[in-house]
């Protein structure tokens, strides 16, 4: 019997260091020499400031800016620790008051807008953390940011185009436009 619970003991300890240290500590550094940026967590700098990460969304409320999808963490919005779903279904009360408020703040912010509210505007995804907004979302708010910035629709309906990116692999997902990028990149424009 104790050599059975030694032979257990021992191959739990090292099973712990060769799954839970050695393996992880192999992946990382392959991926910190293969893809250096995404491993570091795909993070945006200028001129020495970080601005934030391509990969984590990030609140924009200010007319100025598009605006993100919203996020489903609590109490601080696009929380990476908290990342999660709202679990509200679609008949729920409370998220449809959400809902409601979220259109409200977008026909507020933008009244002359009587286009449909894209839908991933007024809901969370499942990570609560999405970086990025569909097209259709994008050329929603491209009348408000050209009006508040003092652009032209073009410029910033080709702006969008410039930014937008197809689905995963080609073939996965919707086009999309990453919401950090698409500001600064308004921001370098004026």
């Amino acid at each position: 019997m104790k050599n059975m619970l030694r032979s257990a003991i021992t191959l739990l300890a090292a099973m712990v260091v060769l799954v839970g240290v050695a393996y992880p500590l192999v992946i990382t550094g392959v991926a910190r020499v293969v893809f250096p940026t995404q491993a570091a967590g795909s993070l945006i700098v200028r001129h020495d400031r970080l601005i934030g990460s391509r990969l984590i969304g990030q609140p924009f409320s200010e007319r100025r800016y598009f605006w993100s999808r919203p996020s489903a963490t609590a109490p601080q919005p696009y929380n990476g620790l908290d990342s999660g779903g709202s679990n509200l279904g679609p008949l729920n009360p409370a998220l449809l008051a959400q809902v409601r408020a979220r259109v409200a703040a977008l026909r507020a912010a933008d009244p002359g807008n009587a286009a449909p509210v894209p839908v991933d505007l007024v809901t969370a995804s499942a990570s609560g953390l999405d970086p990025d907004i569909s097209l259709a979302a994008a050329y929603y708010q491209a009348g408000r940011v050209a009006r508040v910035r003092g652009l032209r629709v073009a410029e910033v309906r080709a702006l969008i185009a410039a930014h937008a990116r197809g689905g995963s692999l080609g073939v996965l997902g919707d086009p999309r436009v990453n919401v950090l990028e698409l500001n600064l990149a308004l921001d370098a424009m004026k």
